[in-house]
């Protein structure tokens, strides 16, 4: 990966760029890719919010649309899989038959965009690499065409179930409970490691045979399937003949003769066949079990878990560890280019501080918005000891990049300048006028009610275009009705003497905990935001604060075991 080797990459943009680029991934490059793309539900998914004190807010803004459409950038994909000579002559036709069958519809728009998608996924990847793409019924047979036209039909490994809860009452059809994980490899050769989890103790193997002194021990079969003739396994052994069932013994005479002459040789009193006993005691409570295809042991993130930030699609932590750990090796590098809340990157970082003698795992993270950027950027601030090292490409760093961005998508623009004063959107706060929006908050807390504190709002309002002193008195006023103690206004322009004596006429804020006065409106630019060493809590940002204040989700916090070291819920 070039100087990037061996980095953590946290990436603005669209992943098809960075796919692309091969000074960024080259091939064979990643040892592990895990992706958890749009199902093409045709939804619109919502960030909802809480305030400060845990209260759900009325407030919400749309995180993703899931929604399709036939148009020109899915024209292109389908082009591009006809001209580009990387693209498997498999998928080619596929593609002309899939586009025969469901025409120009807004699924055949969602699976040409994942599989050029795909196409770059598997030249990225190692030969001893895996992929997982989460998905659901809704195109898991169409996106399993698709692999198999891009990587094989025999490297097909897997299809996963995980069970993501119990049924609830549906109308007309069968409850809609699980998730799919279809698994693929490169090669012959790839990384796989078993997982074991505690068995159920209600559960108890109908082969345990009870000892003389009442201790329980497991038994197993001596014979394996099929009859053979040669040598000794077809032939009876103390009277039991295996050929008789179809079956050969599985051990040599002498060896099961040895396990006899040890006592470890079950002989049942119906005369049923022997079987080997185990030779240490069965513990209910020690018991583990193999993990299958199947997995019903890892619950969904429901509205009162612990780690729930609220992202409408996000994932159990568990889920990503036992993924990551069974198909990757410590020193690995990750990819998940469709990072959403950043899961996949906090398990990667959890697992490095789980096993903190071994090589860190690096971690590759793609997403399209900032509402997702930021939040990952706040995620990996509560790892400590040491702190999580990364590289954000593809955000502004200037202030010409600034304006681009703010031409290009001006609502990208306003998510990444919050973000740059650690405030979130303030969503379905209702628009007081064209000019009078809030677009974002952040809250302090600076005084002590009751032995609490109390948590106090300020709110955030960013600009791009031409502003001016009406901008600064319409913040006033909606500062007024929003009864909100501060407000920062965020400008891409320089602010002119008019801007700053309209500020300067909303007069100050007494903080009751250092008895300070601070600026009730202030005016802060995007150069001086960019320069700021202390973002996202910015020095040319005056706060007050008396106590730990997060405007963004906070998750539990990870310890180091060793000295080395549908919402989305913004909630403290």
């Amino acid at each position: 990966m070039t100087d990037r080797q061996g980095k953590n990459l946290l990436c603005f943009g669209d992943n098809l760029d960075f796919l692309r680029d091969t000074s960024l991934l080259p091939d064979e490059s990643v040892d592990l890719i895990y992706l958890d793309p749009p199902f093409n539900s045709q939804q619109n998914y919502n960030v909802l919010f809480k305030e400060t004190t845990g209260t759900p807010a009325a407030a919400q803004i749309k995180a993703f649309e899931d929604t399709w459409t036939w148009d020109s950038a899915a024209n292109d994909a389908l082009v591009m899989l006809h001209q580009d000579s990387s693209v498997p002559a498999p998928l080619v036709d596929l593609s002309d038959t899939l586009m025969k069958f469901l025409k120009a519809t807004p699924m055949m728009a969602y699976l040409v965009q994942m599989a050029v998608r795909l196409v770059h996924m598997h030249r990225v990847l190692k030969p001893a690499g895996s992929l997982y793409l989460h998905c659901d019924p809704t195109a898991s047979h169409y996106l399993k065409l698709i692999l198999d036209a891009i990587f094989g039909p025999t490297r097909f490994l897997n299809e996963i179930v995980w069970k993501r809860h119990n049924a609830r009452s549906t109308s007309g059809k069968w409850p809609s409970v699980h998730d799919t994980l279809l698994v693929y490899v490169k090669g012959d050769s790839f990384t796989y490691h078993g997982v074991l989890v505690p068995g159920d103790t209600r559960k108890i193997p109908h082969t345990l045979i009870t000892g003389p002194d009442g201790t329980k021990y497991q038994t197993y079969e001596l014979t394996a399937p099929g009859k053979t003739q040669q040598g000794e396994s077809g032939k009876p052994w103390h009277g039991f003949d295996p050929s008789a069932m179809g079956r050969h013994w599985a051990n040599s005479h002498s060896t099961m003769d040895e396990w006899d002459a040890a006592g470890l040789i079950h002989w049942p009193k119906n005369n049923g066949f022997p079987r080997r006993k185990d030779e240490e005691a069965f513990v209910p409570e020690a018991r583990t079990v193999t993990v299958g295809d199947v997995w019903i042991d890892i619950d969904r993130i429901n509205q009162t878990a612990k780690e729930r930030l609220g992202y409408p699609t996000q994932k159990p932590l568990e889920l990503l560890k036992r993924i990551i750990s069974a198909s990757s090796n410590p020193g690995d590098v990750v990819l998940d280019p469709f990072c959403g809340c950043g899961t996949t990157i906090d398990a990667v970082e959890t697992l490095n501080r789980e096993n903190a003698k071994e090589p860190p795992r690096t971690w590759i993270g793609i997403d399209i918005t900032h509402l997702s950027i930021n939040l990952i950027k706040h995620r990996l601030t509560r790892f400590k000891d040491p702190p999580v090292s990364y590289e954000v490409l593809g955000e502004p760093a200037s202030v010409s990049g600034a304006e681009a961005l703010a031409q290009q998508d001006p609502f990208q623009f306003q998510f990444w300048a919050l973000g740059l004063l650690g405030a979130r959107p303030a969503g379905g706060r209702k628009k007081k006028g064209a000019d009078q929006g809030i677009d974002g908050v952040r809250y302090f807390v600076d005084e002590q009610v009751g032995g609490a504190w109390t948590g106090k709002t300020m709110l955030v309002q960013v600009k791009s275009g031409k502003v001016g002193a009406k901008d600064i008195r319409d913040l006033a006023g909606t500062m007024g009705r929003e009864k909100a103690e501060l407000a920062v206004f965020v400008t891409l322009q320089a602010p002119t003497q008019p801007m700053r004596t309209e500020a300067a006429a909303a007069g100050s804020y007494i903080s009751p905990y250092d008895r300070q006065a601070y600026p009730r409106v202030q005016i802060v630019t995007i150069d001086e935001l960019l320069r700021d060493p202390q973002r996202p809590n910015p020095r040319c940002v005056r706060v007050p604060g008396g106590a730990a204040q997060h405007t963004l989700p906070e998750a539990p916090k990870h310890k180091a075991r060793s000295a080395r070291q549908g919402t989305l819920g913004f909630e403290p």
